[in-house]
């Protein structure tokens, strides 16, 4: 089989569940062509990878260079020059849009193949809602020959912000155990805190909707209490608000902002509490990622991050914005070795049930169902 996957190549959970997926899936020998503007981020060298970029010219007569319609027109190169028998499409916008376009292109030639748009979160429930593209966006999700989400919550969003005609297939994100568990990393770790503190962990793209306020202010109230130091992963808008907050509240010393980091793993491997204070979270892969590797998870109950981190065994769930009552579970959890450890123990179990070796197969079974659905319709038309 020849698969198309066309994603945002960043550090984001859409980006990277589609390019994990894609690099399982050669490992499996399917042909994968990624399509985007830059190679994605987690993408490494396999003999069944290609990567296509898409190259947008900018002319004077454009404010905004037309890179939908550039993808489209890559879409179409990619599928007719390598014969590709499915696109997958991750974030609605503007790849399935964009999917859409390529499909009706190809027909006029007799190579059009279907395509799966999954569905990450923020595509839904932020950018969606926007008047200026709902249309857009409920078209070509009813356009799409199957749809998928990543968790129970997106799917009822969907269905509860849009009038779509199908059913919403749950595939929830995996976790690469092989890369994500937890290793022996303990020289790092004496460098980052050398008098035994303990090291919480953020990781996100720093944007409104991650609230790393709240990060900041949580990490203040467990300091008081239990010496400790804050690892700040990742980078975007709030970064700047992030750090001057720290320095506000005098604990800028005790608190590191390292930028993107590409071995989030030996990251994890040192920590002691992952914090996500997220307003939303369609999933939440940095919280999974971070349980493989043995670290419990304060979080908000928003969105899906109830459908993996169980409250009291992987770690607590707060409302979004009870800072006091994340720090209080915080100080329970790091307070007392043995707790500490019995909810790291938990958290690495918790996460078997998304491995790789179980969830991609369910991607697989849809791919095969979809072709033989759409060979069938073609020839039903004939």
């Amino acid at each position: 089989m020849k698969i198309g996957i066309v994603c945002y190549p960043t550090f984001g959970g859409s980006g990277v569940l589609a390019t994990e997926l894609g690099m399982a899936l050669s490992e499996k020998g399917y042909e994968v062509h990624f399509i985007t503007y830059k190679q994605p981020v987690r993408l490494n060298f396999h003999p069944n990878i290609y990567y296509h970029e898409v190259s947008v010219p900018t002319y004077p007569l454009f404010d905004f260079p037309p890179y939908e319609s550039a993808l489209a027109s890559t879409m179409v190169n990619v599928i007719a020059n390598n014969s590709l028998d499915l696109l997958h499409v991750h974030y609605a916008i503007p790849h399935a849009s964009a999917a859409y376009f390529a499909r009706e292109i190809l027909k006029k030639t007799g190579k059009d193949i279907p395509f799966i748009t999954t569905l990450h979160g923020t595509d839904i429930t932020l950018v969606g809602r926007d008047q200026m593209y709902a249309p857009v966006v409920t078209f070509s999700i009813n356009e799409s020959d199957a749809i998928t989400a990543v968790s129970n919550n997106l799917r009822e969003e969907t269905f509860k912000s849009f009038k779509i005609e199908k059913d919403i297939h749950v595939i929830p994100n995996f976790v690469d155990v092989q890369r994500f568990y937890k290793s022996n990393k303990e020289h790092f770790k004496k460098m980052l805190a050398p008098s035994g503190e303990r090291i919480l962990t953020h990781v996100s793209n720093f944007r409104k909707v991650k609230r790393v306020e709240d990060v900041i202010r949580v990490f203040q109230s467990v300091r008081e209490i239990i010496p400790s130091k804050l690892l700040m992963i990742g980078d975007g808008p709030e970064r700047q608000m992030a750090e001057e907050l720290a320095r506000s509240l005098c604990i800028y010393n005790e608190v590191r902002f390292l930028g993107k980091q590409e071995e989030i793993d030996e990251i994890l491997s040192i920590s002691d509490l992952f914090l996500l204070p997220s307003e939303y979270e369609s999933f939440g892969l940095s919280a999974l990622e971070a349980m493989a590797c043995g670290v419990p998870v304060i979080s908000t109950n928003s969105g899906g991050l109830a459908e993996i981190n169980e409250h009291g065994v992987t770690g607590y769930l707060s409302n979004v914005g009870d800072i006091q009552d994340m720090a209080k579970h915080a100080i329970h959890i790091l307070s007392d070795d043995e707790r500490l450890q019995q909810f790291k123990k938990a958290a690495i179990q918790h996460t078997r049930k998304f491995e790789k070796k179980h969830i991609v197969p369910m991607y697989e079974q849809l791919y095969k169902e979809v072709i033989a659905a759409y060979k069938s319709k073609k020839e039903v038309n004939i």
